[in-house]
């Protein structure tokens, strides 16, 4: 229900969580891995840049605000619910992009600590 009482919430299916890797993002996900399941670096910057357009984040604006005022038709609410799974499905990409960059970056830094040690 939302907040004025009149008509429900968007219904979103319950996503699983990724530990066990069957929800719908987890599988989504997995198409974007190489064979050794990590994230390739450009295309892990390409994904960090991934987002809505203006129009529709606008449009996301107006069915939130339609529901929350209890004004939502069930065409809209679809339409609602497909923007939060994508989002989510995005949101899980860009997770694990920014964690694809940040082992990399890690392993960089770790080796050029190495080598600085070794010349001194």
């Amino acid at each position: 229900m939302n907040f004025t009482g009149s008509q429900p919430r968007p219904t979103r299916r319950t996503v699983t969580t990724l530990a066990n890797g069957t929800s719908e993002a987890a599988i989504f996900t997995r198409l974007w891995e190489t064979e050794n399941g990590k994230l390739p670096q450009t295309l892990a910057k390409q994904i960090l840049k991934l987002q809505f357009s203006k129009y529709d984040r606008a449009r996301m604006h107006e069915l939130a605000v339609k529901n929350q005022d209890g004004l939502i038709s069930p065409g809209e609410l679809e339409e609602l619910d497909n923007y939060v799974r994508v989002g989510d499905l995005l949101a899980v990409l860009q997770s694990k992009a920014r964690r694809a960059l940040k082992k990399r970056e890690g392993s960089s830094a770790h080796r050029a600590s190495c080598h600085r040690r070794a010349l001194t």
